[in-house]
């Protein structure tokens, strides 16, 4: 069974655009295409007949036609689309994209090294202008393939591995010492850590972030205090669970992702413990406004991420041939009300 009308329907074509209008398919070819030497007269027939028609201009034809090869698309890979970080990332590199008369095609890589190559594969099959990337595993060499095949590369949130090419990333170990530096000024000494895959280049920097602060406060860093390699916000759940257990307990906890915040935030307000257990995150959250108390966070300029990474894409895309651009963004830290709550050395 099908939709009435859809099987026995195809779309408009050239040659019934020049049907309706009475010219040949060259010149609609012409008028389509914006081609100059048209009279207006012809324009005008050619253009209303395609509003009748409802005709839909074929990009991957067009591309052809011209012989650049253009399609008119680039591919982005994410971390996880369902990720508010990933999604707001998508959303700045698609405005770039729109002023360029580009679409965007994104999809997921999960944090597994086989799925980032299949979903580069297949964007490469589908002739994409140009790749943007959020890579995951230790190699990604084999990008310069692609780049040398005329495909612009340009990595965001973190630099690749064994290749030269570029990228912008926030200052992740600012942005952790920062968030640190803070607990330790309002009274917390034993300041718990909860990490992202400890295999991930942004979840590295931020336990060094952590490290780092820890050690400038004289403060040598307690095993016993850090988690790394959580996935989940209910592996971060469990995680703040094992730690309120300690006989000496954190005082505080500086969360590394935002999945991660979520997970200690609906531990730590199980436990009755929200006003009790000073916390900073890393990353926006979702409705923040709405969560009793406030978070304190330290935001990553999202936005900046993806303008950055996709104009650079589109200059190298125009014939911009300078030697590879490496950009680091401030992330900024944002008072929420978690991360004042004073701790037992508190002044």
């Amino acid at each position: 069974m099908t939709v009435e009308g859809s099987a026995s329907r195809s779309r408009p074509t050239m040659k019934d655009v020049a049907a309706l209008s009475g010219v040949s398919i060259k010149t609609v070819s012409r008028v389509v295409n914006d081609e100059p030497g048209v009279s207006p007269d012809l324009v005008e027939r050619v253009t209303e007949a395609a509003r009748k028609l409802d005709y839909q201009r074929n990009l991957t034809a067009s591309s052809l036609r011209r012989g650049d090869g253009r399609t008119q698309t680039i591919g982005l890979l994410l971390e996880n689309v369902a990720n508010p970080f990933s999604s707001s990332l998508h959303r700045a590199v698609e405005d770039v994209a729109r002023e360029h008369g580009v679409i965007v095609f994104a999809g997921s890589v999960d944090e597994d090294p086989s799925k980032e190559r299949a979903l580069t594969a297949a964007f490469v099959a589908r002739r994409v202008d140009g790749l943007i990337v959020v890579p995951t595993g230790s190699d990604q060499s084999y990008f310069a393939k692609e780049r040398d095949n005329g495909t612009p590369v340009v990595f965001v949130d973190r630099p690749p591995s064994l290749l030269d090419a570029d990228w912008v990333v926030t200052d992740n170990i600012r942005g952790a010492d920062e968030a640190v530096t803070h607990l330790l000024a309002h009274g917390h000494r034993r300041i718990g850590y909860l990490g992202d895959l400890s295999t991930i280049r942004t979840a590295i920097d931020r336990h060094a972030g952590y490290s780092q602060a820890l050690s400038r406060a004289g403060i040598a860093v307690d095993p016993a205090l850090v988690r790394r390699d959580l996935g989940t916000s209910e592996e971060a759940y469990a995680a703040v669970e094992d730690l309120l257990r300690m006989p000496d307990a954190p005082t505080a906890i500086f969360t590394s992702q935002n999945l991660i915040t979520i997970g200690a935030l609906r531990a730590l307000r199980s436990a009755g413990l929200q006003r009790a257990v000073g916390l900073v995150g890393f990353d926006a959250l979702p409705l923040v406004d709405l969560i009793d108390p406030g978070v304190t966070l330290v935001v990553q300029d999202v936005v900046g991420l993806g303008r950055r990474a996709a104009t650079l894409l589109f200059a190298r895309a125009a014939g911009d041939d300078r030697p590879s651009q490496h950009q680091v963004l401030a992330p900024a830290l944002v008072v929420g009300g978690t991360g004042e709550i004073l701790g037992p050395y508190a002044g």
